[in-house]
């Protein structure tokens, strides 16, 4: 008998393990962990406007930077009064008017200018266009990490926690959908996570995004998650069942 079954083109595979030191379960977007996908910007990237607008090199910047909390922001504030005119566009109109700003429901926010990011360059700035602080991390041999705001060098990544009732924290690692970025995220012409020209890289994800995933979740939790990841995909080409019983494929979830 045929079956009506069509596979959901959004079907993803996960997989979940306890933490060994914590009342806490980790839960992680394999299918995308284990993608090609990487950052083309400059690259074949079409910006988060409502229509493509790849010449203007704005990425995913059109819009203020969410700050996690106070301290990131103020880690920020602090960055951006150690860069030079020469190093960041903006460096008048920040130094005049802050780089932060509150929003109406207090949400802390980078501010925008002419458009986009106050810390984005433009096109035909002397150090050419692209982050400000990513930039001057590249110069002065530090990790961009330490000098972006938490939520820039996480995308296209995010971790998202839930307490149960009984305390027991429930972590769960993903890739950043359209629905991340709120009821604009529907009105993107183009998003990388969910565009084929946007998985394009030589290894996976969690090999690429090795310090952003180790900042998030820990060296010992993303030791495990290689781990793991490495015994499902020897299972899988030797055709043998993976041995651990906390591994599951968590596939019927659709959003």
């Amino acid at each position: 008998m045929k079956s009506n079954y069509t596979t959901p083109e959004d079907l993803r595979v996960w997989i979940s393990f306890e933490d060994p030191d914590e009342m806490r379960t980790w839960i992680f977007d394999v299918s995308f962990l284990e993608s090609e996908w990487t950052c083309v910007y400059k690259n074949g990237c079409q910006g988060v406007l409502t229509g493509p607008s790849p010449e203007l090199e704005q990425g995913c910047c059109s819009y203020g930077a969410h700050f996690v909390d106070k301290r990131d922001a103020a880690r920020v504030k602090k960055i951006a009064s150690t860069l030079s005119p020469e190093e960041w566009q903006y460096h008048k109109k920040g130094n005049k008017k802050g780089v932060v700003k509150s929003e109406r429901e207090g949400a802390l926010v980078t501010r925008v200018v002419d458009g986009a990011c106050i810390f984005l360059n433009r096109p035909g700035f002397d150090k050419g266009a692209g982050c400000a602080l990513h930039q001057v991390a590249v110069s002065r041999g530090e990790n961009p990490m330490d000098l972006k705001p938490e939520v820039c060098w996480q995308l296209p990544l995010r971790r998202e926690d839930s307490v149960e009732d009984d305390g027991h924290v429930v972590s769960t690692v993903r890739r950043w959908d359209r629905r991340h970025w709120g009821a604009g995220g529907s009105e993107f012409h183009w998003w990388c996570t969910d565009s084929p020209e946007a998985f394009v890289g030589h290894d996976p994800v969690y090999v690429t995004m090795e310090a952003e995933l180790t900042a998030m979740v820990g060296k010992k939790i993303y030791d495990l998650l290689v781990a793991t990841l490495d015994e499902r995909n020897r299972a899988r080409r030797s055709n043998v069942r993976v041995r651990t019983p906390s591994i599951r494929r968590e596939v019927a979830k659709f959003e």
